[in-house]
């Protein structure tokens, strides 16, 4: 694959350039494993893996695929890696376990709906669960 982005978000990892070994599942063209969800999209060039405990489960209450425009998304993505990237960069000042590695999320690349479809709904996730804001927007469901 040509583009490839890496992160990882306390447990969330996005990476393009390589394939999940494990034992899945399909369910709504996702793969979920125990806790992990995990988009590929070929076209794009670009794989969601999503690993945290409790997040599939909170996904079902999250609103639905089409409710918020591309754009919207993509908007709030943008602002809350920022922040959380930033947070990164001072492990002494917030918690390294919550803030582990940068997020290479770049403006300007479209990485689909699906993408910033989840990374949003792990950002509402992590902010709620872990009782962090990352930023002027509240995370709402």
């Amino acid at each position: 694959m040509k583009n490839c982005i890496l992160l990882f978000l306390f447990g969330v990892l996005i990476y393009g350039c390589s394939a999940s070994k494990s034992k899945s599942i399909a369910v709504d063209n996702k793969t979920v494993v125990n806790d992990t969800i995990r988009i590929a999209n070929d076209e794009l060039e670009y794989e969601v893996i999503i690993i945290e405990p409790g997040f599939y489960a909170w996904l079902s209450q999250a609103r639905p695929r089409g409710y918020y425009s591309q754009s919207y998304l993509e908007a709030r993505n943008l602002a809350w890696v920022l922040e959380y990237n930033n947070r990164v960069l001072q492990p002494m000042r917030f918690d390294p376990n919550l803030y582990g590695m940068q997020i290479d999320y770049r403006n300007g690349i479209d990485y689909g709906y699906e993408v910033n479809y989840l990374l949003y709904n792990y950002f509402v996730f992590f902010q709620n669960t872990y009782n962090q804001r990352l930023g002027v927007f509240n995370p709402r469901i």
